[in-house]
């Protein structure tokens, strides 16, 4: 895919998803039992559920509970991933070292471990998906800054900022321009956008967890619903005949595969000329 349509499929999926966030209700609306199992052409535009709720609400709702910590999430990555960078070309031996062993830390725990840790130390009512989110973010972010570390190291680090210093360039320019914008740009938008991703499948997962033992969500109030449920209320569909939830199965594997084609959109819209 070319820069530009990839640009264009990247805002429209963003867009899609900061939309239904936006739109989202507080509170599922009333069950209506004549519209129960309700196909798209019933009730538009996805149907409804078992008791007759429209399952764009559902849609909604699950774009609320992960738009922002998944961006948020992204945004640290590609923050953490361009101060490795700039780290590199610094010259600074010591605080490579002891950026080094922070990494090597971090990059050693076990990921799901420490998020459901997490999840259970967090009070009831400080639940949510943001801390982690966050948490992810942490542990993602060793990839993200070795790799733009290795792209600032093939540029020549800290004599290729001496070079453009030679030749008059500014500190803002050398460092905002050449070395992030030019260099590190396709790296650390890259890994961001697959740890908003990462983040997505990580609510989808938690939340289907809890829906299959019957427990509270770790990742949002009881009042919202997520995209997991979409997905829980399509399964039977599969394994038992009769029960007509095709549609709902099928609006949360579309859900899913927007966010996979916002992050592969994005990292192409970034990459290097």
């Amino acid at each position: 895919m070319r820069r530009w349509p990839a640009i264009v499929v990247a805002g429209i999926c963003l867009g899609t998803l900061l939309a239904g966030a936006a739109m989202a209700p507080e509170h599922l609306s009333q069950p209506v039992m004549d519209l129960a199992y309700a196909s798209p052409s019933e009730l538009a535009p996805f149907g409804a559920d078992n008791r007759g709720r429209p399952l764009l609400e559902y849609a909604t709702q699950g774009a609320r509970v992960v738009a922002m910590p998944a961006i948020t999430a992204g945004l640290l990555v590609m923050l953490l991933g361009i101060f490795g960078g700039l780290l590199r070309c610094m010259a600074s031996a010591q605080a490579n070292t002891w950026i080094q062993g922070l990494s090597e830390v971090l990059g050693a725990l076990p990921r799901m471990v420490v998020i459901l840790v997490v999840a259970l130390v967090l009070p009831p009512e400080s639940r949510g998906l943001m801390p982690m989110a966050v948490a992810w973010a942490l542990l993602s972010a060793p990839g993200a800054m070795d790799e733009a570390s290795a792209v600032a190291g093939r540029l020549g680090g800290a004599r290729f900022v001496e070079a453009l210093r030679a030749h008059g360039y500014t500190a803002a320019r050398i460092f905002g321009y050449h070395v992030v914008l030019l260099n590190l740009r396709p790296v650390v938008v890259r890994q961001g956008a697959e740890v908003m991703m990462q983040v997505v499948f990580l609510e989808i997962a938690l939340s289907y967890l809890a829906l299959a033992e019957d427990q509270p969500s770790f990742t949002h109030p009881d009042s919202l619903k997520s995209w997991a449920d979409l997905l829980n209320i399509g399964y039977p569909s599969l394994v038992l005949e009769g029960v007509p939830t095709q549609h709902a199965l099928w609006l949360g594997l579309v859900l899913v595969g927007l966010i996979a084609v916002m992050a592969l959109s994005v990292g192409r819209a970034a990459r290097a000329r």
